[in-house]
């Protein structure tokens, strides 16, 4: 279970730039050594863009607190918005791409054609250029390009691709379904190395709905981690409460670090699920929205996680994870 769960930021009062909320932030570990926070703030109208903060800590090393340094992206392109004041940037999550040496921003591009993943590219994490949206080869009878699709995230380094060879690799949802119990699962699709950065192919149904708490939808949350178990991937799960309201909590999944099709474990229960006042009201009520993780490598625990995380649509939480040194 994640504990020791917090609140980290929440909108500035008289603040249009986030009058509407603060929630589900990238975090990432600057080349400075500084950790960055990304979070999406929802201006009047759900018009929304991807903020730079620079997460403060307490005397023990905890997270305490943010400084705001300005906007990386806002809607400026026509897969971002409809030029009426409608759309926006949301939802990121960053990687720092060890074969590029670059961060490599994935979030959702929201237009009138509905969300589509789109990626952005940082050497500084202050200045981002955008490569546009994410293009996925027709496969399996299906034109992946003209469905919905968010809560995409990267592989920090190279993994192997169904036909063997060392791939980047990027996990996804999309909004249809090959069969019905396929609805709103985790995909994973690949890129080779020397393909351009925004071409996938190969996709594969990592894992869908299983337990009674994610029974309607689960997608991916914060980037994968390589640990001593395998990858660490931290996932939304939704369930209805018996009267139509829809829950939002995390699980947890290892996979194999060769080839993370291979589901080593998955958690029966939610690790995080929404309990404090902070997490059940907001704009959207009982929603925890896992994000970003950061390993405490600079505490000398690298087994300790800060998982950060969206709470009720409204703000910002964190909360600590330690892996078992045993194992799951």
């Amino acid at each position: 279970m994640l504990t020791d769960r917090r609140l980290l930021m929440e909108p500035q009062a008289n603040n249009a730039l986030e009058c509407e909320g603060t929630l589900n932030p990238a975090v990432v570990r600057g080349l400075d050594g500084h950790l960055y926070l990304f979070p999406r703030l929802v201006g009047a109208g759900n018009f929304s863009r991807i903020g730079i903060c620079r997460v403060l800590f307490n005397a023990l090393g905890d997270p305490c607190g943010v400084e705001r340094l300005g906007i990386a992206l806002e809607p400026e392109t026509d897969f971002e918005g409809n030029g009426k004041g409608v759309g926006g940037c949301e939802d990121p999550r960053i990687t720092y791409l060890q074969p590029l040496r670059k961060f490599v921003m994935t979030y959702t591009a929201f237009s009138s054609r509905g969300p589509r993943i789109a990626l952005a590219v940082s050497e500084d994490l202050l200045s981002w250029r955008r490569l546009g949206l994410v293009t996925f080869r027709a496969e399996q009878g299906l034109d992946w390009d003209t469905v919905r699709n968010k809560d995409a995230t990267l592989f920090p380094s190279p993994v192997l691709s169904p036909d063997g060879q060392p791939a980047l690799a990027m996990l996804h949802r999309p909004t249809f379904s090959v069969t019905p119990a396929e609805q709103e699962s985790i995909w994973i699709s690949y890129r080779p190395l020397e393909a351009s950065l925004t071409e996938f192919c190969r996709h594969t149904r990592l894992a869908g709905p299983e337990a009674a708490w994610e029974k309607v939808k689960i997608g991916s949350g914060a980037p994968p981690v390589l640990t001593r178990h395998g990858w660490l991937l931290i996932y939304h799960g939704v369930r209805e409460d018996g009267l139509g309201k829809l829950i939002y909590s995390a699980g947890l999944m290892l996979l194999a670090e060769r080839d993370p099709r291979c589901v080593l474990y998955r958690s029966p229960e939610p690790i995080l699920a929404p309990l404090l006042l902070l997490e059940r009201f907001g704009t959207v009520e009982n929603v925890v929205f896992p994000t970003g993780i950061d390993r405490r490598d600079d505490l000398g625990t690298p087994d300790r996680f800060d998982v950060y995380y969206g709470m009720a649509d409204s703000r910002i939480g964190v909360a600590r994870l330690d892996l078992p040194v045993g194992g799951f």
